[in-house]
């Protein structure tokens, strides 16, 4: 039985449990995007088959055969609708009665001002509110090259760690080889191996946020010489090999970068990173202002894992124990998994996908999730609910106006479908993955004066936003009812 609480919204009409006599929606792969994707369908009373490979067929970051399983950090970022992009794209997706949301804010854990979550937890209430819902079917298979003829309309939600015989085949069809980029795992440590007359709990500038007190991050401090002694090991330190399928100069993604490559970007490039000091006060007796900062935070609900911040890495695992143990109040540190390193494969969404997420060269395949070329958990979930309501409208013959790019989610599909700039020359396409940033907005007219510009900015966009999104809601829901 389905225990998933019903969130209804102006969107989700239609019965949920009665039959349907519409063929169904394929959606291939039951990661972030694909479920929202699943979910977003049979919300609109439309059956679909969720088709997902694992536990049968493992990939090299999954550990668990669940729906939606968090493999990076636990965190969906700022939860702050009114002065992050990311934040704002939270609201929107809510608005929109997305289960990705839901489920995190029923699981989220202190993480000062971002949405942080048990993953555990999150992915198994995800995968009991897809398995359990009437209208979909979860399919546990391989779909081993293109899908067949047959499936008329089908969501490809594959993600990063598409398989290789699906990756082969999309070449094949496209003409275009993959783009890739490496994406590292941050170990997780267990807090009672944390010594805490070293460390102490600190949000940056106290902040608090969903579920958070303000001291939500256990601080590691570095002086000077223990910080530059500690990038000189990252950087002579043993490296995991390639993937045998990765390619010779692969670029790795700047969001995500492993913590040894950005040692290897300058020593002073981490103390500006992830271990920048500024916001921390040290409350220990005596204790000077650290250099550095390495920064923990919660993974679980029971709070006896943490994970470590920005610290995804490539290095062996020997290494990673060696040298994150030199870290102040980690000498002892028992860590429950240590980082890795997986390829991820995107497409060329600008050129090969039109607005509505359709392959050009096989209009009955539409794209979400990472695989489309946006970066981070929330934004692959959110192309995923994009794609599903666009697919459910072409299922039942109703219009499905673009989503406003004014909007975060309609910012983020108009990046991926056509607001990137090509650069023509000799090399691969340009195209990289990005994540929602208030970049992708079109700007405010008129000029904004003062000292708080970039507020004022941020500011008039977050309130186009929800104004444009209530407008598209409502538009939708009038046609609905006629």
């Amino acid at each position: 039985m389905n225990t998933f609480p019903q969130r209804e919204n102006a969107l989700s009409f239609g019965a949920m449990s009665e039959p349907s006599p519409l063929a169904p929606i394929h959606v291939i792969g039951g990661g972030l995007a694909g479920s929202e994707a699943a979910w977003q369908i049979a919300r609109q009373n439309v059956p679909v088959v969720l088709h997902e490979m694992r536990p049968s067929r493992k990939t090299p970051a999954h550990q668990t055969g669940d729906l939606a399983e968090l493999v990076c950090s636990n965190s969906f970022r700022a939860d702050d609708p009114q002065t992050s992009a990311i934040g704002l794209l939270h609201r929107e997706m809510r608005c929109l009665d997305s289960l990705i949301l839901a489920a995190a804010d029923d699981h989220k854990l202190p993480a000062g001002g971002a949405l942080a979550v048990d993953r555990g937890q999150f992915s198994a209430q995800v995968t009991e509110a897809v398995s359990g819902h009437a209208l979909i079917t979860v399919v546990r298979e391989e779909i081993d090259g293109l899908p067949p003829k047959a499936w008329d309309n089908v969501i490809i939600a594959s993600g990063p760690l598409t398989s290789a015989s699906l990756g082969s085949a999309l070449r094949t069809l496209t003409g275009e080889r993959d783009l890739a980029f490496y994406d590292a795992i941050a170990p997780v440590v267990h807090r009672e191996s944390i010594d805490m007359e070293k460390a102490w709990f600190q949000s940056r500038y106290d902040k608090a946020g969903p579920a958070g007190t303000g001291a939500d991050y256990i601080n590691c401090p570095l002086t000077q010489d223990q910080y530059f002694a500690f990038v000189d090991a990252l950087v002579d330190a043993d490296q995991a090999e390639p993937h045998p399928l990765a390619e010779e100069k692969t670029p790795y993604f700047n969001g995500c970068l492993p913590v040894e490559i950005m040692a290897e970007r300058g020593r002073e490039t981490l103390r500006h990173g992830p271990m920048k000091p500024f916001g921390l006060t040290n409350p220990h007796p005596g204790s000077a202002k650290p250099y550095a900062v390495v920064q923990l935070r919660q993974d679980n609900a029971l709070g006896t894992l943490y994970n470590m911040v920005g610290f995804q890495t490539k290095l062996k695992h020997h290494a990673q124990v060696e040298i994150f143990r030199t870290i102040p109040g980690l000498e002892n540190a028992a860590f429950a998994r240590l980082g890795g390193i997986h390829r991820n494969t995107f497409l060329n969404s600008p050129k090969l996908l039109d607005g509505a997420l359709r392959l050009r060269a096989d209009p009955r395949l539409r794209f979400a999730g990472q695989i489309t070329g946006c970066e981070g958990y929330v934004e692959s979930a959110a192309i995923g609910l994009a794609a599903g309501r666009m697919a459910a409208a072409e299922r039942t013959g109703e219009a499905f106006a673009p989503l406003p790019p004014t909007t975060a989610l309609g910012a983020l599909i108009a990046h991926i479908t056509g607001g990137h700039i090509e650069i023509i020359d000799a090399g691969p396409p340009s195209f990289q993955p990005m994540n929602i940033n208030f970049g992708l907005f079109p700007p405010i007219a008129g000029n904004l004066h003062g000292k708080k510009t970039a507020l004022s900015r941020k500011a008039a966009i977050v309130l186009r936003a929800a104004r444009d999104l209530d407008s598209w809601i409502g538009a939708h829901q009038t046609r609905a009812a006629e």
